[in-house]
């Protein structure tokens, strides 16, 4: 039955493909793969980007078919922190675009070259960076401000129906930007210090978003505003716990993309 079929399929295949049958299954792989922006803070989780959280993004991209591009802020850090005492590091000052090339492995953008024309969608992973240097949030709390290229980014891609990824604290900045956001940080309440950021969640309600409890595996899709967040680090829990619900974020990101 399929042999006698045979002929009429492959004519039926050249006349949907008029280059022929090489035509026909060259277009299908010339389905364009996402491309995805990540925007880092810096590196390092107490003043810059968490490179865990950054490395799980990539790793998942990566896994997703993306095409990735980093960027970060020309701009200086708010400090430097001794990651081995906890503590400034007084005398040192450092650039956040140049701390973010070592994630970057050198191959990344100063955010003001970032537009929402050559990209799909936008992630920003967590760490203290986006709390002290996409943002005053660290310190002035639902009062803070936001770097003014990161508060365009959101803006623009918010414009333009294109999803946005965020993890950790980074909800924050989306909190703040996009009025009536859906985001999560995980819990509510601190939970025996399995949750020790809890509080973050009253600041993101009095910021005029929606917080959504979450477990750490798992990832709130704001369907309206195209904005993905998961927990990650505000969890104290074991690190693939973490790089699951990453997973779940950059899974959700590339899927509204509708590559």
């Amino acid at each position: 039955m399929l042999t006698s079929r045979g002929p009429a399929l492959c004519t039926a295949l050249r006349r949907a493909a008029p280059g022929g049958l090489a035509s026909f299954h060259s277009s299908a792989r010339r389905c364009r793969a996402a491309r995805v922006a990540v925007v880092l803070s810096g590196c390092g989780v107490y003043d810059g980007t968490e490179i865990h959280e950054a490395s799980a993004v990539l790793v998942h991209l990566s896994r997703g078919g993306a095409e990735v591009q980093m960027y970060a802020p020309d701009v200086p850090q708010m400090h430097v922190i001794d990651h081995s005492k906890g503590q400034p590091a007084e005398a040192e000052s450092r650039n956040v675009l140049v701390e973010s090339a070592r994630i970057a492995r050198g191959k990344i953008s100063s955010l003001a070259k970032l537009t929402t024309a050559e990209h799909d969608a936008v992630i920003f992973p967590g760490g203290f960076g986006a709390a002290k240097n996409l943002s005053t949030f660290a310190v002035d709390g639902k009062d803070c401000k936001v770097n003014r290229e990161v508060e365009r980014v959101l803006k623009d891609f918010h414009k333009a129906g294109k999803p946005i990824g965020l993890c950790c604290i980074s909800p924050v900045l989306a909190a703040k930007v996009l009025s009536g956001a859906e985001v999560t940080v995980g819990h509510e309440e601190e939970e025996g210090g399995k949750w020790p950021y809890a509080g973050t969640a009253g600041a993101i309600k009095e910021l005029g978003a929606k917080h959504c409890v979450k477990d750490v595996t798992e990832a709130h899709v704001d369907t309206k505003n195209k904005v993905v967040t998961t927990p990650a680090f505000m969890c104290e829990t074991a690190l693939h716990h973490i790089f699951d619900g990453i997973g779940a974020m950059v899974k959700n990101v590339l899927k509204l993309t509708g590559k």
